[in-house]
């Protein structure tokens, strides 16, 4: 009996050293740090960027990269290297701010379907599976034409009310479910308030369920922005950001200056794709705690 004692307490111990060097299996390291570098890098700019972004210097227009200008110039002479990071900073935080927007839009009106009666609930749903129906990129060129000349903040605001819909639909069936538990119908006995009860009660429950769905948003409102401006429709030229630096892709083509093209669109792509890893890492690990459950 003592044996087997000493055994069984002796026996954890090695899994939990192997737990702990093994604390990072799954995780996506790599696209954590490169974003991470990438929006440091955007938000210190000034302290390494060797020229002015919006200087325009024709003189040397359509520069290859070399010792000077380490991105090359784009058809404008603008020093690429200093316009991708100040580009970003603006292309991130159009990406943050849509998703706040959205995010907050997305959880009081799915808070707000999950708790009314059934019959409300299906009108609030139409309306949403109406909205989905229509294409995103459609409906943000219909309201910024309606806003008129687009700015940081009106694409930010555009993009987020136009992206609220898939995480109003998962956030109103977590409500649904919750919504009849003893903590949610004490704080209503007390007299609380909605916002009271989303913000302590509801909240908390739903958030990671719907987390991956954020981060993604991330995603899709920077790669919204650079469509719009490749298009011609977001921001204007005098305002860098990845978009319209992209936009003078058909300059470029014609005067055979591929790093105008490709420098920017490898930074654009490269953020996408480690926030698409980010996000498919946390819609995982929901998946695993769900099944744990």
């Amino acid at each position: 009996m003592d044996n087997q004692f000493v055994q069984v307490g002796i026996r954890p111990q090695p899994s939990l050293v192997l737990q702990k060097e093994k604390w990072y299996k799954g995780k996506p390291l790599i696209s954590m740090s490169i974003l991470g570098l990438i929006i440091l890098g955007c938000l210190f700019c000034e302290l390494f960027i060797p020229k002015d972004p919006t200087y325009m210097d024709l003189y040397h227009a359509n520069v290859a990269p070399n010792g000077e200008f380490w991105f090359g110039t784009d058809t404008m002479g603008r020093d690429i290297f200093s316009m991708i990071f100040y580009g970003g900073r603006i292309s991130l935080f159009i990406g943050f701010a849509a998703t706040a927007i959205s995010t907050c839009i997305a959880i009081v009106f799915g808070a707000i379907s999950g708790l009314v009666p059934k019959w409300l609930d299906e009108l609030l749903m139409r309306l949403t599976e109406i909205i989905l129906s229509i294409p995103n990129l459609l409906l943000i060129i219909f309201i910024q034409a309606i806003l008129g000349k687009a700015n940081i903040l009106s694409i930010s605001l555009v993009i987020g009310i136009t992206g609220w819909t898939s995480i109003a639909k998962v956030v109103r069936t977590e409500v649904r479910q919750i919504r009849n538990s003893e903590y949610v119908v004490a704080a209503r006995c007390m007299g609380a308030g909605f916002f009271r009860i989303l913000r302590k009660h509801l909240t908390p429950n739903f958030m990671s369920s719907i987390m991956f769905m954020v981060v993604m948003n991330i995603r899709g409102a920077i790669g919204a922005e650079s469509t719009l401006s490749f298009m011609g429709i977001g921001l204007p030229l005098e305002v860098v950001s990845w978009g319209s630096m992209l936009s003078l892709s058909e300059k470029a083509l014609l005067s055979g200056s591929w790093w105008i093209i490709l420098i920017p669109g490898i930074f654009l792509v490269v953020t996408l794709l480690c926030v698409t890893n980010i996000g498919n890492y946390l819609r995982k690990r929901g998946s695993r705690k769900v099944s744990n459950l």
